[in-house]
């Protein structure tokens, strides 16, 4: 079984270990994530936990659903069982979206007017209170069961979220840290860990009975004053992260999960809450995807991956893979060198004060590790722009598959669940791989060596390269970038025309090796057709 900070986001196919109430541990293969799952055995077949049996059983597909045949897992299956069954896609979305919706509070009677580059009062991000300046502090409850203890102390917790010069396990730094870096000091969160507190009963209970009030009530009979933790005065809890003892459950209320919920206590009430595991011992202590989900918390920061589901295409997508995170960079390096936030989130929430606009040719500089600055090209569209940062492989970027220059084509109207790349369904937040392929989006890999762009003189990018800097409507942004410098802690690059040649591109692979959806393929005859309509108007005009 993974450790408590390895996973958080998708699962898919590793094989984990889980108890049975009535039974012994079985060897599951899983599939998905904190909204929707399911589970094979390693010979393929599906199964689900029958609460009355308190054993896993082999399902059926019933109205296309899972049920339980009533035969568990120490029998074969039953005849006219299949292996790998799914349930539809009307069941699978019911179930996604029911859980999903946990992320959110309810949403208010009145929304504001959208006014110009704020679309919404969310501006991109998830709906629900921001809390992303300023000193912040969360509670932390460590929680064990009645059958289950842990070896983690209060102290291990303690150091890891809060620690000044915390390397322990390797990590870069604490998860305090860690948000100070993110937002030139702007942000200082700390937290107050308590207990372990015990839970009255065994942990295969809290798989089907969510155990966050009373982990909330055992703390408070402790002498947790919930008033500590209500930085604006609003009478609400800022953040509650509940670390359960043990290895992680990957199944029902214990899969990790981070979601809204309202108790009232006294003159207070809680907001989010944050559900991990604290892993087996100390040594599974790691930052990354504790830093992930207090980002959904406080600063109310989107997934930048696609979960597979939404989108009405059940095709999953990397989104920023590896690059952010938001994406799957919280699991870089073990968790212990997590990913920066890429600068898209980190301009949505107000931390780069340093604005540079791209607006005139010459000569810029992305310096690595500036994290305050952003480099901005807006677009005719004020929902649509490029940004510019500088990803070689340093300090928090170690890790990272690229290195060199990264430019993301960003639309806060977009999604990451939308890989399409059409007018109307595309990105949120893509990275634009300098290799001209879309890996990312066709969910190839999480990055790879050629995605950022290197050293180069020619043009690295304009409205006829691949990839180009076109919008997405397929019209002309105008960007244009040249003579890009190599990694490090400088990356200096041109913006604008100086006569200089496109890159050759090495690898110029077809739309069906690309594995590009068909409509991107009608896009591409439709610019053909486009390039030969001016190439035919310019020879008429010549003749005029």
């Amino acid at each position: 079984m993974l450790g408590g900070w390895l996973k958080m986001s998708a699962i898919t196919g590793e094989i984990l270990t889980f108890s049975q109430e009535k039974g012994p541990d079985v060897k599951l293969r899983v599939f998905g994530d904190e909204f929707y799952s399911r589970y094979e055995t390693e010979e393929g077949y599906t199964v689900v936990y029958d609460i009355d049996l308190g054993r896993f059983c082999y399902a059926y597909l019933f109205k296309g659903e899972f049920v339980s045949s009533g035969v568990d897992l120490s029998h074969a299956p039953p005849e006219k069982i299949w292996r790998h069954l799914k349930e539809s896609e009307q069941v699978r979305n019911a179930k996604f979206e029911t859980r999903y919706a946990k992320m959110s509070p309810p949403v208010p009677p009145y929304q504001p007017i959208a006014t110009i580059r704020t679309y919404g009062p969310n501006k991109g991000l998830l709906e629900g209170r921001r809390l992303s300046e300023g000193n912040i502090k969360g509670l932390t409850i460590l929680v064990q069961f009645k059958d289950v203890k842990s070896t983690v102390t209060r102290e291990d917790v303690d150091n890891m979220l809060n620690g000044e010069n915390y390397t322990e396990n390797d990590n870069f730094c604490s998860a305090k840290e860690y948000f100070r870096l993110m937002s030139g000091g702007k942000m200082n969160y700390t937290n107050e860990v308590v207990g372990p507190v015990t839970l009255s009963k065994n942990r295969r209970y809290y798989m089907n009975h969510l155990l966050v009030e009373e982990a909330l009530d055992l703390a408070i009979a402790s002498g947790v004053d919930l008033k500590k933790f209500d930085s604006q005065d609003e009478g609400i809890v800022d953040a509650i992260n509940i670390l359960y003892a043990g290895q992680t459950q990957y199944i029902g209320e214990l899969w990790p999960h981070n979601y809204f919920l309202e108790l009232r206590r006294d003159s207070m009430k809680t907001h989010f809450y944050m559900l991990s595991s604290l892993g087996r011992s100390k040594e599974d202590l790691s930052i990354g995807t504790f830093c992930h989900e207090n980002g959904h918390m406080l600063c109310r920061w989107p997934d930048l991956y696609d979960y597979g589901t939404r989108d009405g295409d059940f095709e999953k997508s990397s989104g920023l893979g590896y690059y952010c995170l938001m994406s799957a960079g919280n699991h870089n390096d073990r968790g212990r060198t997590p990913s920066p936030v890429c600068v898209y989130l980190r301009y949505l929430v107000d931390w780069c004060d340093n604005v540079m606009c791209l607006d005139k040719p010459g000569e810029y500089q992305a310096v690595h590790g500036e994290y305050n600055k952003v480099l901005i090209f807006e677009s005719r569209k004020p929902n649509e722009y490029f940004l510019i940062e500088n990803r070689s492989q340093l300090d928090l970027d170690k890790d990272i598959p690229s290195s060199g220059l990264a430019i993301y084509h960003c639309d806060i109207l977009g999604s990451n669940e939308w890989q399409g790349g059409t007018p109307t369904n595309h990105y949120q937040c893509g990275l634009l791989q300098a290799d001209g392929h879309l890996d990312l989006e066709t969910n190839r890999n999480m990055g790879d060596e050629m995605d950022l762009f290197k050293e180069t003189a020619a043009t690295a990018i304009s409205h006829s390269t691949l990839p180009s800097s076109n919008l997405w409507d397929g019209s002309e942004s105008g960007l244009t970038i040249s003579n890009i410098s190599a990694p490090g802690q400088i990356v200096t690059f041109q913006v604008g025309t100086y006569g200089v040649s496109p890159a050759i591109q090495a690898v110029t692979p077809s739309i069906e090796e690309r594995g590009i959806p068909k409509h991107a393929e009608l896009i591409k005859i439709i610019e053909d057709a486009q390039v030969k309509i001016d190439e035919g108007l310019e020879k008429l005009r010549a003749i005029a």
